[in-house]
């Protein structure tokens, strides 16, 4: 299993960054690796939620299938990944500072035998990471532009 935690500071509220956060349609405009996002069930927010997630790192491409299954309003955002790739992961906001949020994305996965098993979980971890960090560079854009 694979454990990746990545955190950034943002200059925006976190009520702000909520708002973002919480359109589920819109995490493939800042989430390195997704390439599509499509909702299979009839809510687009909330617990139950559930929706498949083209993702792509390198040569790897494949369906991420996920369902919301814990929104604290304004708080976190909890999924379980039920395709190809399990686990779970949380992204979670707390205010740092007077003007600034502080979101931690925290990821489990686990890998099948066919993209290595745990071995390949293991070996995944520095590149799921790096490409997350940069995610998380690409969401604080959004509030931070240059």
């Amino acid at each position: 299993m694979s454990r990746i935690r990545v955190a950034i500071r943002i200059a925006a509220q976190p009520s702000e960054v909520w708002a973002d956060l919480a359109e589920i349609s819109r995490h493939a405009e800042w989430m390195r690796d997704a390439v599509a996002l499509t909702f299979t069930s009839a809510s687009s927010r909330g617990v139950g939620t559930t929706f498949d997630c083209l993702t792509q790192i390198g040569p790897i491409r494949l369906t991420d299938r996920m369902e919301i299954t814990a929104w604290d309003e304004g708080r976190s955002i909890g999924v379980r990944h039920v395709g190809i790739v399990t686990g779970e992961g949380t992204i979670r906001l707390r205010r740092s500072g007077r003007r600034h949020t502080r979101v931690t994305w925290s990821e489990r996965l686990a890998f099948p035998w066919y993209l290595g098993g745990p071995v390949g979980a293991w070996v995944a971890a520095p590149a799921l990471t790096w490409v997350w960090r940069g995610s998380m560079r690409n969401l604080r854009r959004r509030f931070e532009p240059t």
